[in-house]
């Protein structure tokens, strides 16, 4: 018996994307405590991303709590590997949310991380319109500097 192996292409690498991003981030968002038991749904995380000030020059950026800066921002990264998966199901008032939430968690993310975050953000969204963004690997290169930050800080 003879196992064929095929290249992934189309939404099974987008969903192996996501899933090994995921993967790589839910370690993350389970030691950020107790407070990632009770995060946000997507829609809430961004309405308090709005309320909240932007200021990102404290120690958790502009979020009250080091819990809550991880958590929101491993939960808008993984976001940020699904947006593929939101476009191609024509979901577009999802995806506008998506991305205002991802560029408010952007602006919210503590100096150290702002520039590798809105790199993630940028790349993502150029997804959308260029899907060789994830086939070429260039989501995976910006998501790994965001993905390493997460495991130095949110322990």
């Amino acid at each position: 018996m003879k196992i064929l192996v095929k290249p992934l292409n189309g939404p099974i690498r987008y969903l192996t994307v996501a899933f090994f991003a995921a993967l790589a981030l839910s370690g993350c968002s389970s030691q950020a405590g107790t407070a990632s038991a009770g995060t946000a749904s997507p829609s809430s995380v961004g309405d308090s991303a709005s309320a909240s000030p932007t200021r990102s020059s404290g120690p958790f950026g502009g979020f009250a709590s080091a819990a809550e800066m991880c958590s929101t921002i491993s939960q808008q990264a993984t976001g940020a590997s699904l947006l593929p998966m939101s476009a191609a199901q024509g979901k577009t008032a999802e995806l506008e949310q998506y991305k205002a939430e991802l560029a408010a968690t952007a602006q919210r993310v503590p100096d150290a991380l702002k520039a590798d975050f809105t790199n993630l953000k940028d790349t993502a969204i150029a997804g959308l319109k260029d899907q060789t963004v994830y086939s070429s690997g260039k989501f995976e290169k910006a998501m790994a500097p965001v993905t390493t930050w997460l495991s130095a800080n949110c322990k």
